[in-house]
Parts: C-alpha cells; sequence; structure tokens
C-alpha cells in the first residue's frame, strides 16, 4: 500500500484537468512513443469531445518511479455532481485545477467544499499559466481566501501549489513569469513528485476481512453490473464468496466472476486484489451504489454513500407524430424499446432515475438538472431512437404543515458592467433575489438565490442579452417555500394549421408575424411549431401554401423573396424554449417542436376547459 496514491483530479467547468490527465498519463509512459492518442483522451464519449466537457467520472491509472497512482477525472459540470461526490469516497487526495485567468468559480467552491468535508487536503494546480493576461499570484490569493471561506482547518490551508500548463505540458513549484528552457525540459515532475510526497498511501488495512463500498457502476453483457470502489480491507480472489449488503439491510450472496484494474485507460483482469487499491467487482447482479461488498454475512456495512436527490423531472414519451418512423436511421420506436433502453441507463447511472406513468407509452424521468436528461435524450436518438420529450418541471416537495417546497440555487453570474441592467430585470423576472455583486475593472459577478424553476431558459437568454459574453454556473441550495409564478417565455408561437411542405412564398409572409424555426422544403404536420410570434399569443399559419399561377402578370412577378435564416435549436435550447403544453420530436435526423394537442380544435376546448 505505500507504493499506491488514489487521487481525484477536480474543477470547474473548462479549467483544462482532462487535458491535464493527458500530460500525466502521456509522461508516465502510459503511452507507446509511437502510439497514436487523441486530445482529451479521458473523454471517450463523443458527447464529451463534442461539447467539450466531462459527464461521467473515469478511473484512470498509471506508474511513475515505482509508484501506482489510480486517477480519477470527474465532471465539473453541476448537474453530474454525484458523480463527483462518489469520485472523492474513493480516493486519498484531489488536485484542484484552478484557471490562473478566470480564478475559483462556483463549481470549484462545489467540489472543493466537498473535498474538504472529507477532510482531504488538496493540491492546487494554477492551469493555463501560459495564457494571455494570467495572473497566477492573484488567483492563488483567491484560491486561499476561498479555503477560508470553506472553513478549511490549519493543515488543509498549508496546502502545496503547483503552476502549470496542461496544454503545454509543464508543471513547476514556482513561476516568476516567464518559461524558462529548465521548466520546459523537466514536464510534469514537479506535480509527478508533489503527488508522491503529499497524498497520503490509503486508509486501509491488509490484516482485517474483506469489504468495500462500490462508488461506481460499470455494465458489461457478460458480467452484469460491476461495482468500482475502494478496497477498504483485506484482500479477494476470483472465485471467492462475497456478500453483497444493501441499503435495505438485505444480504444478497454472491461469488466474484471478475476482478479489473485499470492500466492507463485500458481495463486489466486481476486474479487477486489488496486493500488500498480501486478496482472493479462483478458477482452481485443487484449491487448499487453506496452498498457494502464483505466476504461473509455476519460483517456490519460500511457507512452509505448518500446520493443528492432529483431536482428536475421530464416525460419521455413514444413518439406519436404523423412523421413518426419516416426518419431513415430510426431503428427503436416502440414503449418497450424506449422502456429497456431507460433500464439500461438506469444500471450505471444512479443520479437518473424513471417511473411508469399511467400511460403505457410514457415515462417519467427524475435527474439534477435538465442537461443530464438533455444528455441522455441526445445519446438515445444517435443510437437511432425516436422519442417525444416535455418541458422540464421541477420537483416539489410538502413539509410537516403541508406547504409547498421547490427547490432554491445559488446563482453565480459574471456580465460585462454595459449589459448589467437587462440580465437583473430578466432575473427579477424569474424571482431571484439578488444577494452580493462584486465590480471589477469589466466585469460584474452577481450572486442570487433562484427557484430552480425560475432558472429554466436563463442560460439562453444570457447568451442573447450578454451577445454571447455573459458566463453562469448554478449549485443546489435547499428546499424552501414555492415563490409565485414564473413567466419564462413571453412570446406565443406560430402553429402550423396544415400539413405537407413548407414553401418560400408561405415563409415569406410569415416571416413578418416572428421568427422562424424552419426554411422551405420542409415536411410539416398540423399543430407542429414552426416558428416564434413576435406577440405573446400563439398564431396559427399555413407555410405550406404555394402561389396561384394566373395568366395575368402583376407587377411584383420575377421578385424573389428574401427569406431570414431559421433559428436552429440544439436539443438542450428547445428543451428549455418549449411551453408545458409543447413537446420536442427528437429523432436521429431531426429535431422538432409541436403542441401536445395536434388539432386546432382539441386544443382550443382543452383550453377553455383548463379556464373554467
Amino acid at each position: 500500500m505505500e507504493k499506491i496514491r488514489n487521487i481525484a483530479i477536480i474543477a470547474h467547468v473548462d479549467h483544462g484537468k482532462t487535458t491535464l490527465v493527458d500530460q500525466l498519463l502521456r509522461q508516465s509512459g502510459t503511452f507507446r512513443s509511437n502510439q497514436q492518442v487523441a486530445e482529451r483522451v479521458m473523454d471517450s464519449m463523443d458527447l464529451e469531445r463534442e461539447k467539450g466537457i466531462t459527464i461521467k467520472a473515469k478511473n484512470a491509472a498509471f506508474q511513475w518511479n515505482d509508484y501506482h497512482i489510480n486517477i480519477v477525472d470527474t465532471p465539473g459540470h453541476a448537474d453530474f455532481g454525484g458523480e463527483v461526490e462518489r469520485a472523492l469516497k474513493m480516493v486519498d487526495g484531489v488536485l484542484l485545477v484552478v484557471d490562473s485567468l478566470d480564478g475559483p468559480q462556483a463549481q470549484t467552491k462545489f467540489v472543493l467544499k466537498k473535498a474538504l468535508t472529507l477532510g482531504i487536503k488538496p493540491i492546487v494546480v494554477l492551469n493555463k499559466i501560459d495564457r494571455d493576461n494570467a495572473r497566477p499570484h492573484e488567483v492563488l490569493d483567491m484560491v486561499f481566501e476561498l479555503f477560508l471561506d470553506l472553513n478549511a482547518t490549519d493543515e488543509q490551508l498549508d496546502f502545496p501549489t503547483i503552476y502549470a500548463s496542461g496544454k503545454n505540458g509543464f508543471a513547476t513549484r514556482e513561476w516568476k513569469g516567464s518559461l524558462t528552457d529548465e521548466i520546459k525540459n523537466a514536464g510534469m515532475t514537479a506535480l509527478f513528485e508533489t503527488i508522491v510526497e503529499k497524498v497520503p498511501p490509503p486508509q486501509a488495512d491488509l490484516t482485517t476481512h474483506f469489504q468495500m463500498v462500490v462508488a461506481n457502476l460499470e455494465y458489461s453483457e457478460y458480467v452484469g453490473r460491476i461495482g468500482i470502489g475502494k478496497i477498504f480491507g483485506g484482500s479477494i480472489k476470483v472465485g471467492d464468496p462475497m456478500v453483497c449488503i444493501h441499503k435495505d439491510g438485505r444480504k444478497e450472496k454472491g461469488k466474484v466472476t471478475l476482478i479489473q484494474s485499470y492500466t492507463g485507460l485500458a481495463k486489466t483482469e486481476l486474479q487477486e486484489a489488496f486493500a488500498g487499491n480501486i478496482v472493479g467487482i462483478a458477482g452481485i447482479e443487484e449491487v448499487f451504489i453506496g452498498e457494502t461488498l464483505c466476504d461473509n454475512e455476519t460483517r456490519d456495512p460500511l457507512p452509505l454513500m448518500e446520493i443528492d436527490p432529483p431536482t428536475i423531472k421530464m416525460q419521455l414519451m413514444v413518439n406519436d407524430s404523423p412523421l413518426a418512423g419516416r426518419d431513415e436511421k430510426s431503428k427503436f420506436l416502440t414503449a418497450r424499446h424506449l422502456r429497456d433502453r431507460l433500464v439500461r441507463e438506469m444500471r450505471g447511472n444512479v443520479s437518473l432515475s424513471f417511473v411508469d406513468t399511467n400511460s403505457a407509452a410514457v415515462y417519467e424521468v427524475s435527474a439534477r438538472g435538465e442537461m443530464q436528461i438533455a444528455i441522455l435524450v441526445e445519446q438515445m436518438r444517435r443510437e437511432g431512437f425516436e422519442v417525444m420529450v416535455s418541458r422540464p418541471e421541477v420537483i416539489f416537495h410538502k413539509d410537516a404543515d403541508g406547504n409547498t417546497l421547490e427547490p432554491f440555487e445559488n446563482l453565480y453570474v459574471d456580465v460585462e458592467q454595459e449589459f448589467l441592467g437587462d440580465v437583473l430585470q430578466n432575473l427579477a423576472g424569474r424571482k431571484a433575489e439578488i444577494t452580493n455583486m462584486k465590480h471589477t475593472a469589466k466585469t460584474v459577478m452577481v450572486e442570487a438565490v433562484a427557484p430552480t424553476r425560475g432558472l429554466i431558459g436563463f442560460e439562453t437568454d444570457l447568451v442573447n442579452l450578454t451577445r454571447g459574453t455573459g458566463i453562469m454556473s448554478h449549485l443546489f441550495k435547499e428546499y424552501g417555500p414555492k415563490k409565485g409564478e414564473i413567466l419564462t417565455r413571453l412570446n406565443g408561437v406560430l402553429i402550423s394549421m396544415e400539413a405537407g411542405e413548407s414553401t418560400t412564398y408561405a415563409l415569406d409572409s410569415i416571416q413578418e408575424r416572428g421568427t422562424l424555426f424552419i426554411g422551405p422544403g420542409v415536411d410539416i404536420y398540423a399543430g407542429m411549431v414552426i416558428g416564434e410570434n413576435s406577440r405573446p399569443d400563439d398564431m396559427a399559419v399555413n407555410p405550406c401554401k404555394s402561389k396561384h399561377l394566373t395568366n395575368m402578370r402583376s407587377q411584383g412577378d420575377g421578385k424573389g423573396a428574401s427569406l431570414a435564416s431559421p433559428r436552429i435549436m440544439s436539443l438542450e435550447r428547445a428543451l428549455e424554449y418549449v411551453a408545458s403544453d409543447e413537446l420536442v420530436e427528437v429523432t436521429p435526423s431531426s429535431l422538432r417542436i409541436r403542441k401536445k394537442i395536434l388539432d386546432a380544435n382539441a386544443r382550443q376546448r382543452a383550453k377553455q376547459k383548463a379556464g373554467d
């Protein structure tokens, strides 16, 4: 165990931690000298590469000077905080990566607080020191203040600091403002040495019986669920009997069918594993995060690992639109396909859950944030699924007196001063309460407490209000008394009253009414939303109308229609945009917004009934 180090790497989104892990793996000799390796090799999912974020916590390991170093790369986005919490339970040290220009951000505070609460002593890595205008010494003071704010112990406050550039592959204990050949040639050696010196060996007991808490899950078609975690005591061999102590106290017997460790990113099968190491173990079919694996039924469980509760729910349903099944790439269209896919997702993703509803074709999915569900739906469409998704709704609770409680979040917004007034006005409409404002030379950091309900769609508004310069992040705070009604969409929509193919002639006149979501030559059905009205109410339009041919020549003949570019929405944007009476239709090739009730007369009757 003296030669093992278990570390997690934590940071705010986009502060460069995955790139830093790349360099540690490369410079430790994990990859062959002639091996072709992609950038951000830990981001193995297509969506992670496209979005530039880490979605799932991932395990890797490397050898350096006879030391076996297990490293867990964690997500930086608040919606995937559950992955961070579980990763920290497995490790004995963390690398806190902070951008040396941006300084500590909201998620930095969140992940650091989790680490400090667990008694872990971080190593602070000031990354991207090669950036123009980098201010590492000023950022270091900000990090120290953050430690103080989070009630760090004296020992935690005495943290080692490394100045690094993950992109250029160097790290140094001191930074005098310029990159020298000495620093370049040393590579990441300073960081390797600091990990070995400052991170303690695993807290585990080789002499006691086998025990391990499951901190993460994988699923294999061959061996079923694989529980991943740190072994806290004893050792285990393939073929040994073991017991899983479930959360409800039930004890399930099994036999070890697989033990896997990590060499670089590759999984390596082991015959035996010892206390202190991070491994995956298969043999219990119903094992779940937070449960204890041990050698026999007489043992007591280790402390349970709690997972933060979900705050958002959305409905996923079978696509029943008039264009359902027309997409050439569609493979999975039925309720059985959809349910099987959700069951498969829940096996390894514990921060998501789903329940059946009264309708056989509708499932309610709960998560920590709408981005989590959007990622799942995006993965499904790439696999060939067609689904319809409802607008995100918050999960309400009742207190002991029967009062309705809703989730609130701490919101952090960084905006340029010229846009401050518009942003504050938008936040006021979302029932946010401003708690603090910090002015810098050009920007203002606004801190607020807002209901989760009010933050749905805010990120898009912020981009529009600040011409793309605004930055925001938010963290779950608590459940509190429900606020009043929140209007998040002020405009109505343009709804097609006909089915057919959109024409330039029709769209030319419709675009005077608002903003189009489609161009000409698009298949349309009645009840489909084709644009946003410039007024607050919905308007029925006919985008399929064609110009009548006559024998008479008019003065306007021969003049081409000039259509504005349609507003193309991403899946996340569409989910935030839709109203409670609308759905997003998702197919492998298309995204459409539609009314839940397609028939205009039935929609009007439902509206009158709701008004009564």
